[in-house]
Order: C-alpha cells, then sequence, then structure tokens
C-alpha cells in the first residue's frame, strides 16, 4: 500500500547547475528542467538557465546568496515537501553541484522523513571549471601534485597552518574574505610570491579574471566587486600564460 501510494505523489529532483553558462548543464539536468512543473532555484542560477523551463511551470526563488534576502532552510525544505506531494515533478536548482558546500543533506533528510521521493543530478562544480576556464590547471607533475578546495564561509573552521602547507588552494565564497584569507596563508608560512587567480562569473559572459601574488592580490583588486569568484592559489596559477588560447 506505501509504495503505491508514493507512485501516486511527486518526486524532488536535486540538481546541479553548474557554474554559469547554460552549456556546462549536464544532459539530464537540461532534460529534467524542460519538463519541470515547478523550478525551486537559488540565486545564483544563470538566467539562461531558468528559461529552459516550459512556460507553466511553477518558479519559486529561495536566494541563498550571501548578503541578500534568502529563505530559511526549514522553509525551503518544507516547501519542497508541500510540493512533491502535491504530485508535481519538482527541479530543486542549485549552482554547481548540489553537494559541495550545499545544505542538500538537510533537503534530503527532509524528504525522506516524509517519505517524500527525490534524485540527486550531480552538477559541474565551480571549483573545478572556473580555474580550467581562466587557463589554471589544478594539478602539475611538478608544481601541485594535489589541490585542496574550502569555503571562506567561516575562516575560523580551518587549520591555516596545514593549509599553507597544500601546493594548490582553491576558496569558495570567498570575495569579501579575500585579504584575511592572503594573511593567514602569509601568517603560517605560504611564500608572499605565491601566485593567486581570481575568477569572477565563471562560464559567463561577464567573466573576468585577475592575477597577482598574496602579497598584491588584495591591493590589485581593493575597487573590485569579486563576488562571486572562486580564488586559486598555488604556484599552478603561473602556468596561465603558457597555456591561454
Amino acid at each position: 500500500m506505501l509504495r503505491q501510494f508514493l507512485e501516486n505523489l511527486g518526486k524532488v529532483y536535486l540538481v546541479g547547475a553548474g557554474p554559469g553558462s547554460v552549456d556546462f548543464l549536464t544532459v539530464r539536468a537540461h532534460q529534467l528542467l524542460t519538463q519541470a512543473q515547478v523550478l525551486v532555484h537559488d540565486a545564483l542560477v544563470n538566467a539562461d538557465v531558468l528559461a529552459l523551463v516550459p512556460a507553466t511551470c511553477d518558479v519559486h526563488s529561495v536566494g541563498k546568496r550571501g548578503g541578500q534576502p534568502s529563505w530559511s532552510q526549514a522553509a525551503i525544505n518544507q516547501l519542497l515537501i508541500d510540493l512533491c506531494q502535491q504530485g508535481k515533478t519538482v527541479i530543486r536548482l542549485k549552482s554547481g553541484d548540489p553537494f559541495i558546500f550545499g545544505r542538500t543533506a538537510a533537503e534530503i533528510q527532509a524528504l525522506k522523513a516524509a517519505n517524500c521521493a527525490f534524485e540527486v543530478i550531480p552538477g559541474l562544480s565551480s571549483a573545478t571549471v572556473a580555474p580550467l576556464l581562466a587557463s589554471v590547471p589544478l594539478t602539475d607533475p611538478v608544481l601541485g601534485s594535489q589541490f585542496t578546495v574550502l569555503t571562506a564561509h567561516d575562516l575560523e573552521l580551518h587549520n591555516w597552518e596545514a593549509l599553507a602547507q597544500m601546493a594548490v588552494l582553491v576558496v569558495l565564497m570567498g570575495g569579501k574574505a579575500l585579504p584575511a584569507i592572503c594573511d593567514r596563508l602569509l601568517r603560517y608560512g605560504k611564500r608572499p610570491e605565491t601566485p593567486v587567480a581570481i575568477v569572477r562569473w565563471a562560464s559567463q559572459p561577464q567573466q573576468q579574471v585577475w592575477t597577482g601574488t598574496l602579497l598584491n592580490i588584495t591591493q590589485q583588486t581593493k575597487a573590485e566587486a569579486l563576488s562571486p569568484c572562486i580564488i586559486v592559489i598555488g604556484e599552478v596559477v603561473g602556468l596561465r600564460p603558457y597555456l591561454q588560447p
């Protein structure tokens, strides 16, 4: 009886929208968006991606961008449950990949508790795509045998002494925290001349790239609005001039 009941309900697809441009959607994400009955999306999702949904689609923008109005996570969870229980095909669209510094796990737990069907559709993370679009490789046989991805949402959570020893750092949500990030790495022994690249609006027509070092990148970009951006710190950034088209 429970299975039959669930089959009559809707389903929530937790979908990664990639770094921005519609060109970087997965085929599966593209298919689901064109069939969506309901779309629940975060603020950073590109307008061209949103335009893929049918004209009849019920669209809900729930924010989730730092410093701007957003729905509470509890309210988003309940919205997904309510829509699913109405028998709708719901696309919960998140920028990048759903599980890279997102709250997808909380949404899944809420859906499971309400016996709502769901499926996770991976997306391309800006952590790996943005550097390549700026001609910066994340690894190199000589200059970087590993890379570490972190969020700048709460700098106190990180072991900066350990991070300063990593070959390559990729920092998400770090635009406003750039001075503090550089200060911490320098304090724990990272070379002042370590190259830094900042990629803003990766994959989109307005993409911008700044390069410098731990010592001067803050000064170079002090008049710029950097968010949303990816910050790459490491010797691999120095390969950019050789890899640009």
